[in-house]
């Protein structure tokens, strides 16, 4: 933890308002690229902890010249993909294989609370930077290693992307049309699922380290955290022995909950309930589908697939054809769970979106506005700081290992001399 006159000094580098967050007064060291470390840091720096981006001065993550590219007078284009992730971090060059990295990481460590790295296992220790060495450094460390495949297993120096752990987590096997071929997520699901992960294990961390003064390695495989998103495939097989497969729309037992055609797109509806099932067939229909039907009233009736598709999904798809999603919405939205299926550009301008503050606007200097999204945690006493930017490379190397870390400005220079900042 740092004082408040040091996380005074820190927010004066950059911009960033690191309290009065819950996690004011938490320093992270971050030492991770693309999207499952970064995303998982950043998370940490919406809720107040100061997270200091250290990157290789030849090699940084590269992610920054990710599109979309937005031109800025004077400076180099800022990637919107890398200001997503990476909001409210202080940007510090390293060289992590150089001789005078050590010292410098040492420091970082030994005033930090945290470290997150998203390297292939054993590349730390093969650096000279692995959780054994640094927890030497700083006993209380809470050391987050987030990979493909995690630390043990016979996987686990595989390379993998976020495309890996949706292959062998299960999710993309389910994942497609009916009878064809199975299609990813539309979203790096694996990368994000394992940043979410991340932060969990590491407050759960941080509170152990509170109260003991020890610190700990957390483990997150991307495998892992997607195996965790396949809902009911893991008891369905082992209990059943079904192999899921890919549905298309449809949920593998609960009908009508999928999506339908309508006059200018699709909407989902979910009226599977008995109530909601009768308040659709009073809303969108004629008395004859209620009074006509009156098995369709049991939802045990409903959920066989044979009825759903002879007789149920026809009556919907009657429903929704001649009307719109807006019209649609504005019928039943109240009234049972019916949602128009929105395009990005009608998610940003939602109205539901807006007040939940879930569209942020930033002011980079030299561009302009760039609009990113938001926290979705909500806390009435401390809430997230989404406003801060994603700093430029290298941008507060000096003014940390100075101000924050005692470096002499001729220590300073000597370590740019010798290529490690």
């Amino acid at each position: 933890m740092i004082d408040d006159t040091t996380r005074a000094l820190l927010n004066s580098l950059g911009g960033v308002d690191a309290g009065p967050g819950s996690l004011a007064g938490v320093v992270v060291v971050d030492v991770t690229r693309v999207v499952a470390g970064p995303y998982c840091s950043m998370i940490l720096a919406d809720l107040g902890a100061t997270v200091i981006k250290v990157e290789n001065p030849d090699d940084p993550d590269y992610t920054r010249t990710f599109p979309p590219l937005l031109p800025r007078e004077g400076e180099e284009p800022l990637s919107g993909f890398f200001a997503q992730f990476n909001r409210n971090k202080l940007g510090v060059t390293l060289d992590l294989k150089s001789p005078g990295a050590a010292e410098v990481l040492d420091r970082l460590v030994a005033r930090a609370d945290v470290l997150v790295e998203n390297f292939r296992p054993g590349t730390m220790d093969r650096l000279g930077h692995g959780y054994e060495r640094l927890r030497t450094v700083n006993p209380r460390l809470v050391y987050a290693a987030l990979s493909g495949y995690g630390q043990s297993g016979p996987y686990r120096l595989r390379p993998a992307y976020d495309n890996s752990a949706q292959a062998t987590g299960g999710l993309w096997s389910m994942n497609g049309e009916a009878g064809g071929a199975p299609t990813r997520v539309g979203t790096i699901i694996g990368d994000l699922a394992a940043s979410l992960y991340g932060v969990i294990g590491i407050l759960a961390a941080l509170r152990h380290a509170e109260q003991t003064g020890e610190g700990q390695l957390v483990d997150i495989s991307q495998q892992d955290s997607v195996l965790t998103l396949t809902e009911n495939a893991v008891v369905a097989y082992t209990a059943d022995g079904v192999v899921p497969k890919p549905l298309g729309n449809e949920h593998p037992f609960v009908r009508p909950y999928e999506l339908f055609p309508c006059r200018d797109g699709f909407v989902f509806f979910g009226g599977y309930t008995d109530k909601f099932w009768r308040i659709s067939c009073e809303t969108f229909g004629t008395a004859g589908d209620w009074d006509e039907n009156p098995d369709l009233h049991a939802m045990a009736t409903r959920f066989d697939a044979d009825v759903y598709r002879e007789r149920v999904r026809p009556m919907v798809v009657r429903w929704f054809a001649d009307r719109t999603k807006a019209e649609l919405e504005t019928l039943a939205g109240d009234l049972v769970p019916l949602s128009a299926v929105k395009d990005i550009g009608e998610v940003v301008e939602d109205p539901q979106i807006a007040a939940r503050g879930m569209i942020v606007d930033t002011e980079y200097p030299g561009h302009g506005s760039l609009r990113t999204f938001g926290s979705p945690v909500k806390l009435d006493r401390t809430p997230p700081h989404t406003a801060g930017l994603a700093p430029d490379k290298g941008q507060h190397t000096a003014a940390v290992l100075s101000d924050f870390l005692g470096f002499s400005v001729d220590e300073v220079e000597a370590l740019r001399t010798g290529g490690a900042i």
